[in-house]
């Protein structure tokens, strides 16, 4: 059934209005978002010294950078780990000395050969990136969640309002207007990025929102926040360490194929110690394999493999890669660049048609202004 004119109006209002309103934290996003995919690139390229490391395979012991943290910042908390990858040949560790706030954390790099402490990371300016895209800084991940929802309603409403999907791919007017020009441009750039563009919106309101919808449900089912503040934690006492390599293996057993890419050290040195093993299967897209593990008792604790842990939870898995692109190599992170521009050309594109069409009316307003009212039509 055809869609009515009025019908269409409705959706062109709700279409120019949406991408009016949203234009600018869109182009925000999408523009951080194509350039975040070489966020380990950008870091490499902001610190040279780093690209310059030996790669070591297999890298040093983690219980042998544990030591060489503890050893340069003797009294300073070990929070997190990151393991050398296919981009980065380093360790790198965020470390928060003694007395210092817990947003007050140091980045420092380490030689994945003899795991020696290199020094601070001068430059963090893929994570700062990363930081724009996912939190516009300081922002909720949900409002960001949002913007996908709205690219969603974007794509959905251009769908219908331009029917003549096959003619539009290849129109383009160069001869005419600016409007006319600017729109065929918005036209055509849509259509061609119109997979990859529903893949990014879907997969960015997902992770921005599934978060909040999660914690919702998780507030109703547990009912109210006094009976979760009464659950204190076990008063933890010195004790001797399990080796970090030792829990790795442990963890591996637990959720075979696990590729972890961070340790994460919690309370660290008493009986009640955790480190938190997170990262890929091998083999597999999913990206958020977990393994928490008792670093006193070597016990693995909550062991997430989203192979076997339901359906959603593998969805959820599948998001971030899907939409970082970060499991197809350096070709793949070139097609999500390109494709990721076009979401920002069409923020700016369909702001300057908008702001333009505004003047051609006030123009036309203004000619039939000046006309004497006898000779009006």
């Amino acid at each position: 059934m055809p869609t009515s004119q009025r019908t269409l109006n409705r959706l062109f209002v709700l279409h120019s209005w949406s991408g009016i309103v949203t234009g600018l934290l869109m182009f925000i996003v999408c523009f951080s978002g194509a350039v975040v995919v070489f966020k380990n690139e950008i870091d490499l390229w902001a610190n040279p010294s780093l690209a310059g490391l030996p790669r070591t395979e297999p890298p040093a012991p983690l219980a042998t950078v544990l030591a060489q943290l503890q050893a340069r910042y003797p009294g300073a908390t070990v929070e997190t780990i990151a393991l050398p990858d296919a981009t980065n040949p380093s360790y790198f560790a965020h470390v928060r000395e003694r007395g210092a706030p817990a947003s007050q954390r140091t980045k420092v790099a380490l030689r994945s050969d003899t795991g020696a402490v290199v020094g601070p990371v001068d430059s963090q300016l893929g994570q700062y990136l990363r930081m724009l895209h996912v939190f516009l800084f300081f922002g909720p991940r949900w409002i960001v969640g949002f913007l996908g929802v709205t690219m969603l309603v974007l794509i959905a409403t251009g769908i219908v309002i331009h029917r003549k999907i096959l003619a539009e791919l290849f129109t383009q007017r160069w001869g005419r207007s600016f409007r006319v020009v600017m729109s065929d441009l918005h036209k055509s750039a849509g259509i061609w990025g119109l997979g990859f563009h529903i893949l990014i919106a879907a997969t960015g309101a997902w992770l921005g929102l599934a978060p909040l919808f999660e914690q919702g449900y998780q507030y109703v089912s547990a009912g109210a926040p006094a009976a979760s503040a009464a659950r204190k934690p076990p008063a933890a006492e010195p004790a001797p360490m399990q080796s970090l390599d030792t829990l790795y293996r442990s963890a591996q057993q637990a959720v075979p194929g696990l590729e972890a890419r961070y340790v994460s050290l919690r309370r660290w040195g008493t009986s009640a110690a955790e480190a938190s093993f997170t990262g890929a299967l091998a083999g597999h897209l999913a990206s958020t394999a977990r393994v928490d593990m008792n670093a006193a008792t070597g016990a693995p604790k909550k062991p997430l493999d989203p192979r076997t842990a339901g359906f959603w939870s593998l969805v959820n898995g599948l998001m971030e890669p899907l939409h970082f692109g970060d499991f197809g190599g350096l070709a793949l992170k070139w097609l999500y660049f390109i494709l990721g521009m076009t979401p920002a050309f069409l923020s700016i594109s369909g702001t300057l048609i908008w702001l333009d069409s505004r003047q051609q009316r006030r123009r036309e307003s203004q000619q039939q202004a000046s006309v004497p009212p006898g000779l009006r039509s």
